[in-house]
């Protein structure tokens, strides 16, 4: 096949969005337990299904001792929202960004929370900022995987282990793809609809005992919203990491992250969960290496995501978009366009939800789109 001739054989499955991600192979809407439907969550059945989200996500993470999980509103960003409403004010703060959502957190903290004793450590998409400078007397906050940049952090080194101060990290798109030092991390958050294919709206919120001590022994000096509200007569509100949450989920989107927990389980668990996407990533790292006009954003091939892979193209940002709407019209791939603030570029799912046989029959289409626009 010459390398403009349009491919014969299209991925079986064309959904490569970074969020909401691809259901996992297999998925059927039909076969999931829907026995809470129509009824409270706060029933018997409901609290059961909510609790074994938050005991089973632990079981399968394997969390350390003590480690606690809860499903709160809104996502990974009201996760992220809640504990920084929560906890910070009672020691200086230093925040890490190298991408949007990173950048939102520090403006949330800088013009929201108004946080006096700040500091900011940043860099441009495709860079890490220097981890190094994290004080470990400070409360830290800093994301695991930069969705929209590509770029991960590949290690908790910097992280001292004598560290008086929290690390709030937000993992949605590397919890269940990436090994996590727990131990080093106090407060980690992510959303179902990353990693797991699962449904949007509720967040996971994952908590160090050290998280839950200064929760307990710290109170912020502003007005704290009703569903941020983890603590009632300066103790934790243990319900809400067994299965009683503080708003009303859908019990529909519980049931299909039960689903999706199941599924982890039947492929072998977590390592063979992070092994699936590994191996996604390295098929792209085969092709970048290949081809002379794609490049990886991330600068450091340590720092490559293996879940939201960004590439950039030796093309202009109008013929990127050229490409992206060729796969889409051809049904090839949906949804694979640079997040908006983002460099000009390609943004590849490849977490385990997404098998590797459709990243390899990706490729071809993505080599006929490239001479297509570069006619």
């Amino acid at each position: 096949m010459t390398v403009n001739q349009r491919p014969s054989t299209k991925p079986s499955n064309p959904n490569f969005s970074s969020g909401p991600c691809s259901k996992r192979p297999g998925y059927d809407v039909a076969n999931l337990d829907i026995a809470t439907l129509g009824r409270s969550h706060r029933s018997s059945v409901g609290k059961i299904a909510l609790g074994k989200a938050c005991t089973d996500t632990a079981e399968i993470l394997g969390l350390p001792e003590g480690y606690r999980v809860g499903v709160v509103p809104a996502s990974d960003t009201g996760a992220v929202e809640m504990i920084m409403w929560s906890v910070l004010g009672q020691r200086p703060v230093d925040i890490f960004a190298w991408e949007s959502f990173g950048s939102g957190w520090l403006t949330d903290a800088t013009k929201q929370l108004k946080l006096e004793e700040l500091n900011s450590y940043t860099a441009d998409y495709g860079l890490l900022p220097d981890m190094s400078q994290a004080n470990p007397d400070h409360d830290c906050i800093f994301t695991w995987n930069g969705t929209t940049a590509g770029v991960k952090v590949p290690n908790a080194d910097w992280i001292s282990d004598d560290r008086t101060g929290l690390t709030i990290c937000d993992a949605t798109s590397a919890v269940f793809a990436m090994e996590m030092p727990w131990e080093k991390l106090d407060v980690v958050t992510y959303s179902w609809q990353k990693v797991l294919g699962g449904e949007g709206g509720h967040g996971m919120l994952i908590l160090s005992p050290r998280a839950v001590e200064r929760l307990e022994t710290y109170t912020p000096a502003w007005p704290m919203p009703k569903i941020f509200r983890m603590t009632k007569g300066g103790k934790l509100i243990e319900g809400i990491f067994r299965g009683e949450t503080i708003n009303t989920p859908s019990m529909l989107c519980v049931a299909d992250y039960l689903d999706a927990l199941n599924w982890i389980r039947s492929i072998g668990g977590l390592s063979a969960a992070i092994a699936k996407s590994e191996a996604n990533l390295d098929v792209l790292k085969g092709f970048v290496e290949a081809r002379p006009w794609a490049h990886f954003l991330a600068q450091d091939i340590d720092q490559i995501s293996n879940t939201s892979v960004c590439l950039t193209l030796d093309l202009a940002a109008d013929q990127v978009k050229q490409i992206v709407k060729l796969l889409d019209n051809e049904g090839v791939a949906y949804d694979i366009g640079a997040y908006r603030d983002a460099p000009a570029g390609l943004r590849i799912w490849c977490g385990a939800t997404v098998e590797k046989s459709d990243i390899e029959t990706l490729l071809p289409w993505l080599d006929w789109a490239h001479a297509e626009v570069s006619q």
